[in-house]
């Protein structure tokens, strides 16, 4: 590439409106759009640096730093790579989405790089953007998901276990999409009754039964050009499981007490804290919904995979419940939340921060302010409190035999739940108490 060209190459990307950079193979900056001057520069020289000093501080590129480097891939392939990485901004730590382009000569060997910034908090000034906390390899991952299928259309299924911000993750797959400006609608799906799905979801018409004085636009209608959010899909049962199918398969409906089937627009997220593929091996979960809302799987960690992401999520959780402004944990505080094991996650987490917010009258909410909330939290979620241990080497059999009795014990859990955590059909999970019966 000539001089001239790279010349009118810098000219075309400083007029886009997304921060990019130019690079050589060395991993140096030939050039920087106003863009990213403005959004990453801080003030300070740009061209001439390294990507990863400038955007990870490192003295080494990426890839000898523990972190995935798009342009060593792209060296590699000699295509276009994307990856999701913390980097140092004026604003501070940021997640930001990378894609790094190579470009060619007239003979066709790379010369340069083009990498585009996208920041992900900026990616949206809503709420779900600015809730995305964490820095540890479990969440970037999920995040990076999120961000590879949000702009498609595809089926998102959220999993995990209860407390893990998966509305959240939610709002986020929708924020960061097409439809981001149409309307993002949530549905409860645990106790939902047949009369009261099809009402919910569909709408009724004038008369359609006692009560019905006027039309009612359903959820379906209501989430139109948008983003249809179906909480707590496992809790579905099978004959609304068919009726949601035909939604789906068909991509019509019709109100209640209505004869005309309507289509519907919307993209699906759905989230279950359910093993949904145990559930369709016991047949409590039909398998050709399974396969309709499973187009892309994203699961959403626990905190105790996560820990060092818990300092970061307190903060932020306290910046957003505390009544008064600006008040700070003390370390001992921090160092106590961060040594805790969550069985609800981030929701117990919340719950936690904003009662001890309510103890503390001074600037700071220090490590008694947490501790004595603890003490009216049942004993079970407390660190390490009823684990299933086991001592020494012993043989399989025994093994299973010892779970299975702690586990069928556990406080919550039914029979469904168990199998489904086991990840064995009911069939199966009865005829294993049955054998612990007869030892």
């Amino acid at each position: 590439m000539s001089e001239h060209s790279l010349g009118e190459l810098i000219s075309f990307l400083d007029g886009l409106p997304e921060p990019r950079i130019v690079m050589n193979a060395e991993y140096r900056i030939i050039a920087a759009n106003a863009a990213y001057v403005r959004d990453f520069g801080g003030g300070q020289l740009i061209t001439g640096r390294t990507c990863y000093e400038v955007s990870h501080h490192f003295d080494v590129p990426c890839d000898q730093a523990g972190e995935s480097c798009p342009l060593k891939q792209s060296q590699k392939s000699g295509s276009p790579q994307r990856v999701l990485h913390l980097h140092h901004t004026p604003r501070g730590e940021e997640h930001v989405a990378v894609e790094t382009t190579p470009i060619r000569d007239e003979n066709g060997q790379v010369v340069y790089f083009v990498e585009t910034m996208r920041v992900v908090r900026q990616a949206s000034s809503r709420p779900a953007a600015q809730g995305l906390v964490g820095r540890s390899p479990a969440f970037v991952g999920m995040l990076e998901k999120v961000l590879r299928v949000a702009n498609s259309n595809a089926s998102v299924l959220l999993l995990g276990e209860t407390g893990t911000g998966k509305e959240l993750v939610a709002r986020a797959v929708h924020e960061a999409s097409a439809r981001e400006d149409g309307p993002f609608v949530a549905v409860d799906c645990a106790g939902m009754t047949e009369t009261l799905f099809e009402s919910e979801l569909f709408g009724y018409e004038k008369g359609a039964f006692t009560g019905a004085t006027h039309r009612k636009q359903g959820l379906v209608e209501a989430a139109s050009g948008g983003t249809l959010f179906l909480d707590e899909i496992g809790e579905l049962p099978l004959v609304l499981q068919v009726k949601l199918l035909r939604l789906l398969e068909t991509g019509t409906y019709r109100r209640v007490g209505g004869l005309d089937w309507l289509p519907a627009d919307f993209r699906l997220v759905a989230a279950t804290h359910r093993d949904l593929r145990a559930m369709v091996q016991a047949e409590t979960f039909r398998r050709d919904l399974y396969f309709r809302i499973n187009t892309f799987p994203v699961y959403t960690p626990a905190l105790h995979e996560r820990p060092a992401d818990i300092p970061l999520l307190a903060v932020s959780l306290l910046e957003r419940v505390d009544r008064e402004s600006g008040r700070k944990f003390t370390p001992a505080a921090l160092a106590w939340l961060s040594g805790r094991r969550y069985s609800g996650n981030i929701r117990e987490l919340r719950n936690l921060i904003e009662r001890a917010t309510l103890l503390a009258d001074g600037d700071l909410i220090d490590l008694p302010h947490l501790e004595e909330m603890a003490e009216d939290l049942p004993p079970a979620l407390l660190m390490n409190d009823n684990a299933f241990h086991v001592e020494q080497v012993i043989e399989l059999d025994t093994l299973e035999r010892r779970y299975l009795s702690w586990a069928k014990d556990r406080n919550g859990l039914d029979a469904v739940e168990l199998a489904a955590r086991l990840g064995v059909s009911q069939r199966t999970l009865y005829r294993k108490l049955q054998g612990l019966k007869g030892n």
